[in-house]
């Protein structure tokens, strides 16, 4: 956990930032400029990518991806580049909560994995390489997405010990904990093995 160095009306500036660039729903507004439908209405009604892939529009679930992964890393290196570590990895937490629940979509948001893959790149490219690799691999030999988000952030704390970064652990834990959270009924799914495969379409 870095030093606590901001005044405290700083960090609530940085905490709001965070969450209102985390809360952009890049899948509802791109799947509507491209005439692909309400993403509410099509399969799990998820805002995130994975769900923006059963549209049958790879570009869009590429956008996604890359979009919301970029909010994550926009909000920590912004912090982190104007104040400090310790507004950086705040804003990173509150952009992951913006994600997950916005307040434009009644806190009815998406998964957060790749708004917290794209943390963690930022935080630390080394931590985000091994984690996307570990993501990569997993959704691969699992052919679901939940099963990569899940493996890797149960290995992302790990890896910031690792490779030398451990004053990024509560961050790495609190991002952990919230996609586990979001994925309570992907797990349930998982285990009765009823999981939808990456681009099955609903």
């Amino acid at each position: 956990m870095p030093l606590i160095e901001t005044l405290l009306p700083l960090l609530i500036l940085w905490a709001l930032a965070g969450y209102l660039i985390g809360s952009i729903p890049f899948g509802i507004l791109l799947s509507r400029a491209m005439g692909l439908g309400n993403l509410r209405e099509i399969g799990s009604g998820n805002i995130g990518a994975t769900n923006v892939l059963r549209t049958g529009s790879k570009p869009a679930a590429a956008a996604t991806l890359l979009l919301d992964g970029a909010k994550g890393a926009v909000a920590l290196l912004l912090a982190r580049m104007l104040t400090g570590e310790d507004a950086a990895q705040l804003a990173a937490v509150a952009a992951m909560l913006g994600h997950c629940y916005p307040v434009w979509l009644r806190f009815k948001g998406g998964k957060g994995v790749a708004t917290f893959l794209g943390i963690l790149i930022a935080f630390a490219w080394p931590v985000g390489l091994a984690a996307c690799v570990i993501w990569l691999l997993a959704a691969f030999l699992s052919r679901t997405s939940s099963m990569g988000g899940l493996t890797s952030a149960a290995a992302s704390t790990f890896l910031m010990v690792f490779l030398g970064f451990g004053y990024g652990l509560v961050m790495g834990a609190l991002l952990t904990l919230l996609v586990f959270w979001r994925h309570r009924a992907n797990i349930a799914r998982l285990r009765a093995g009823t999981e939808p495969k990456i681009g099955q379409k609903g």
